[in-house]
């Protein structure tokens, strides 16, 4: 079915002015966007692995559906894997993920909010990964702090944090004002700051994070940037995520665009309109993603 070119634009901005994510009415896009960027993870996993000799456990703290734990599982075979997350749902889906890719029996699951620390682990991690989760905890400075508690001696934190928006298409997409990617993002940035404001004991902080591993009394050894780089003509499960990441653009942000940006999302995520991204040759997905890494001293 088309989408309704007619919406009423004034009743989205009512419906969607809020920062709350339900995460597991998110699970289906979460899961495609992880699944899509495993290459970009395997090979973060991959540098983990050669600064490290072994490991014993991993945490993968705010673990999602879990695709990225079953990768990390795959990555480190002699390690045992918790994913850990505070929506019970994406943590059922990793325990299927983990039995279907056969490494069930070294995952395991722990329900808890990251921001309350990490204190029902059997013992100490030698790994823990935190991947664009930390910005969800109000007070993420406390959050690292807990984070660094649950480290052994000579254990790794990697927090994937920052990098650059996602980008796919071109400046001028020949329908429509030239920028709408810029301006989305500029009314996601304000959307982002409202989102950190409302979370329950939120403290602003700045974004240095090798500084802030620092505060936490870690040792920063490393940042690395990964890219995601899927040029055109994409595959149809990156077109398909590419709809999905749109849509979901278009819904949380409708209050901060405007009517004729709204309108022109409507026509690209048509999928009767030929200038939409079901039918455009030109679409990509270009995106870069932060690895911090520091270390308990032993």
């Amino acid at each position: 079915m088309a989408h309704d070119h007619h919406r009423d634009h004034e009743s989205d901005r009512h419906a969607h002015d809020h920062t709350h994510m339900d995460f597991a009415e998110m699970l289906p896009m979460l899961e495609q966007e992880a699944e899509l960027f495993s290459p970009q993870y395997a090979e973060a996993a991959g540098w983990l692995r050669d600064q490290r000799s072994g490991t014993g456990l991993i945490v993968d703290a705010g673990s999602g559906p879990g695709v990225i734990s079953c990768l990390l599982a795959d990555t480190f075979p002699a390690a045992r894997v918790v994913a850990v997350d505070e929506v019970e749902p994406l943590l059922e889906r990793a325990r299927a993920r983990a039995d279907r890719l056969g490494v069930g029996d070294r995952l395991s699951t722990l329900r808890a909010e990251l921001g309350e620390g990490l204190g029902d682990l059997e013992y100490p991690a030698d790994l823990l990964w935190a991947s664009r989760s930390l910005h969800h905890v109000g007070d993420q400075r406390a959050a690292l702090a807990g984070f660094a508690r649950a480290l052994a001696p000579g254990g790794t934190l990697a927090l994937m944090e920052g990098g650059l928006p996602m980008r796919y298409f071109p400046r001028d997409i020949g329908i429509g004002r030239p920028g709408l990617q810029s301006r989305i993002d500029a009314v996601h940035d304000e959307w982002f700051g409202r989102m950190r404001d409302e979370l329950p004991g939120a403290v602003r902080e700045t974004e240095d994070w090798p500084a802030l591993l620092t505060a936490v009394g870690l040792r920063h050894t490393a940042s690395r940037t990964f890219l995601v780089d899927l040029p055109a003509p994409v595959s149809d499960e990156t077109r398909a995520f590419v709809v999905t990441s749109l849509t979901h653009r278009r819904d949380a942000l409708a209050a901060g665009l405007d009517a004729d940006d709204l309108a022109l999302l409507d026509r690209l995520l048509d999928p009767d309109d030929k200038a939409s991204v079901h039918h455009r040759p030109d679409v990509f997905l270009l995106a870069a993603h932060t690895v911090h890494v520091a270390v308990k001293p032993e």
